[in-house]
């Protein structure tokens, strides 16, 4: 007789036990891994779909069916909260619910019953007999039995996001596994309500940063609007048409690097018949720079033909004024006069404007059309050169320092003589330090370069001093204004 024969049939059916056990075990976590890919594929849908709303609902009544199948509840309910534990709203499987069992619902899940006690103790309440348990909550009139009974908090940390509660007819339909599974579930439902939240705030920043982005196109659009005005004015305040006169050419060219520029140019008419003649460069550059401009251009104007009411004086070279052609001094009191104008000017912006420490470079030049003589001031500005047949006959250095940096400053008169043919050229930095795409100067002796051989024309020499200092800058940004004035005595040389 076998005595063993019992003892190998008791470990044969422990192995099937165990077998069966683990093939449960497989089960659920296949059943939690399905539930899992379902509300991720649903969070995933949600993420490319511009209803948020809509998703995140449709999501959460899957989540609701998946966890009712993986279980064999017969009905369920999922309860959202906010930060302040009230209900926000709520899923129930038994979509014919009346709407005022759904609000008595609402409102007394959280005070009593199953739920009650989850929502204070922030852990899983499993129910097997509804009857000879007191957490569960009887409604009057309640559509359906209940025996069994579960309910799982959805927590983010501590914080209760909803609870989700899982019903069945029949006492003993829910276990510690079943329940221990539906807690992992809640955990994917709280990261799907956490994501729904950073999408939420994520589609409020989008909303947030489009309204700003529309702002500021408006704003840019109502600033470029405003600087084309500006622009306009400023270039009504440059000459619009340069004085024409007998055997005289005058011409200039302006490019600003902005739309508005602190560099001007002017020629005007002075009693007497003489002409004003001015080059300037104000530092700084942009609109206030560009408001500077059109001070100081108004400024020139306006005192040079009222400088012989004031009695500012400026320094004179009497050595260089006597022996210029053997002038007499008496004979340039007009165009000395106007000339007080950079003198009254550089107070006026020194004393009225001193908090904005701005100043310009200035050249302002009286011209006598009839004997070719010009009278200047040079305040700080880039020399001038009058080109001869020979080339560079002379160079008209400054006089005196910037325009407007202090008060009573000196500024003395120098005196240049034009023949037939000659050619006075101006120019702002804006040319000499351009830059090519080597970040490379243009350069004063490139410039000087071009003045052999002598030009015909002063236009002429502007269209060549232009087209090769673009081509120099090629594409490279234009950092500062460009502008350049031509004058030419016409005649034989």
């Amino acid at each position: 007789m076998d005595t063993h024969k019992p003892l190998r049939e008791q470990q044969y059916y422990e192995e099937l036990e165990s077998l069966r056990q683990e093939v449960a075990t497989l089960r659920n976590a296949q059943a939690a891994f399905e539930a899992q890919r379902e509300l991720l594929a649903k969070v995933v849908a949600m993420a490319r779909s511009p209803e948020q709303e809509e998703v995140l609902k449709i999501t959460l009544e899957e989540a609701l069916h998946v966890c009712c199948k993986l279980t064999g509840a017969e009905t369920g309910s999922l309860f959202l909260l906010d930060n302040q534990g009230v209900v926000t709203d709520s899923i129930l499987t038994q979509k014919t619910t009346a709407q005022d069992t759904r609000s008595r619902l609402i409102g007394s899940v959280l005070d009593k019953g199953l739920a009650g006690w989850v929502n204070r103790e922030r852990n899983i309440g499993l129910i097997a007999d509804t009857i000879n348990d007191d957490r569960w909550l009887q409604f009057p009139n309640q559509p359906y039995t209940v025996r069994s009974a579960l309910a799982v908090p959805i927590l983010k940390e501590e914080v209760l996001l909803g609870i989700l509660t899982l019903l069945h007819s029949e006492p003993n339909r829910f276990s510690w596994e079943v329940a221990n599974l539906m807690q992992k579930t809640a955990n994917e439902i709280a990261l799907v309500l956490e994501n729904a939240e950073l999408y939420g705030k994520l589609e409020e920043s989008y909303n947030f940063l489009d309204q700003a982005k529309q702002e500021i196109e408006a704003y840019s659009k109502a600033l470029d609007y405003e600087l084309e005005k500006g622009r306009q004015i400023q270039r009504d305040f440059l000459p619009e048409d340069l004085p024409k006169l007998p055997n005289w050419e005058i011409a200039a060219c302006f490019y600003p690097a902005r739309q508005v520029a602190g560099d001007f140019y002017d020629s005007f008419m002075l009693p007497g018949g003489y002409v004003g003649l001015v080059i300037a460069d104000v530092c700084d550059k942009g609109v206030g720079a560009a408001l500077f401009m059109a001070l100081f251009r108004s400024l020139i104007r306006i005192f040079s033909g009222q400088s012989l009411l004031c009695s500012l004086a400026i320094v004179g070279d009497e050595d260089v004024l006597a022996g210029l052609n053997d002038l007499d001094l008496n004979n340039h009191e007009e165009q000395i006069h106007a000339l007080k104008a950079v003198g009254l000017i550089n107070n006026y912006i020194a004393q009225q404007h001193a908090q904005m420490s701005m100043f310009a470079t200035l050249f302002f030049g009286v011209l006598d059309p009839n004997t070719g003589i010009i009278d200047y001031v040079n305040g700080g500005h880039e020399p001038l050169f009058v080109i001869g047949p020979e080339g560079v006959k002379a160079t008209l250095k400054p006089t005196g320092p910037a325009v407007g940096m202090m008060p009573n400053m000196k500024f003395k008169v120098q005196q240049v003589q034009l023949d037939p043919g000659d050619i006075l050229i101006g120019y702002t930095d804006g040319v000499t330090e351009a830059r090519a795409p080597d970040n490379k100067l243009y350069t004063s002796e490139r410039l000087l370069s071009l003045f052999q051989p002598t030009p015909a024309s002063a236009s002429q020499l502007l269209e060549w001093i232009k087209t090769n200092l673009f081509a120099y800058m090629d594409n490279a940004p234009q950092f500062d204004d460009i502008t350049m004035l031509a004058v030419q005595r016409l005649g034989n040389n």
